[in-house]
């Protein structure tokens, strides 16, 4: 299963790297980065970032200092939940009760525990102390990245139809299919956090969101006019991530 833990971290910097591709190409965050906001970023200060991102998804991709590049990325990302999405939730979002409002925050919440889960899956089986810390970590990553998952269910049941409309037209049932993918996400987070045979349940999971990728978020990125472009990459990087997580769980408790 060593395997599968490896083709998730490859996934998963593949992503933080395109991550950073985008940033760069449109002079702007992904849309999940920070809240909708009117910062005023300078252009070098967004370079930066981005080619920090791309650095950061090489070196989880090519297994070059990968557990303190890793850990690093999910201490960035979380502080962003923390000081960023979460301010602006309470104090600027009217609609914070609302749970689609929280659902940009919870995108990079995964993607947070899929960094610390990443830092101590891949750490060295040694005494130092930083591999420790590193290795602690990954429950608290798994929990990041479940409790989205958990939302993002409960979300195919509270918005069924315009969750439908992603599903591809060729496919029967489309009502049906949100139900189940509903289920699926919501059941896997909690045998993830678990730990109910959470290693097949990944796996499956991760599976799933992989499909989704292929069928689902692809084609739209080849549909989207030039406008659209940037946000349906960016959720197509997100589905891949998300997958990416899923599988290293996968390998991780099947080990």
């Amino acid at each position: 299963m060593g395997k599968l833990s490896a083709t998730g971290r490859i996934f998963y910097g593949i992503v933080i790297a395109g991550m950073g591709l985008l940033t760069i190409h449109y002079n702007e965050f992904p849309y999940m980065l920070l809240p909708p906001e009117n910062y005023v970023i300078p252009g070098f200060v967004m370079l930066t970032f981005g080619a920090l991102l791309v650095l950061a998804g090489a070196c989880i991709v090519f297994q070059i200092k990968t557990s303190p590049v890793s850990f690093l990325l999910g201490c960035v990302l979380f502080l962003i939940f923390l000081f960023f999405h979460i301010p602006y939730e309470f104090m600027v979002n009217s609609n914070y009760k609302h749970l689609v409002e929280w659902e940009n925050a919870e995108k990079e919440l995964a993607l947070a525990g899929g960094a610390f889960l990443i830092a101590g899956c891949f750490s060295a089986k040694n005494e130092n102390p930083f591999e420790r810390i590193w290795r602690r970590l990954m429950p608290f990553g798994a929990v990041l990245f479940s409790i989205p998952i958990i939302s993002f269910g409960i979300l195919h049941f509270l918005y069924t139809k315009g969750a439908s409309t992603l599903v591809p037209s060729w496919m029967p049932g489309p009502v049906f299919w949100t139900y189940f993918a509903g289920l699926a996400l919501i059941g896997s987070g909690i045998a993830i956090i678990l730990k109910i045979r959470s290693g097949l349940i990944a796996a499956l999971l991760g599976t799933m969101i992989f499909i989704w990728f292929v069928i689902i978020h692809i084609p739209r990125v080849i549909a989207a006019p030039v406008t659209d472009l940037s946000g349906e990459t960016a959720s197509a990087f997100l589905a891949l991530a998300y997958s990416g997580i899923a599988f290293v769980i996968a390998g991780l408790r099947r080990r």
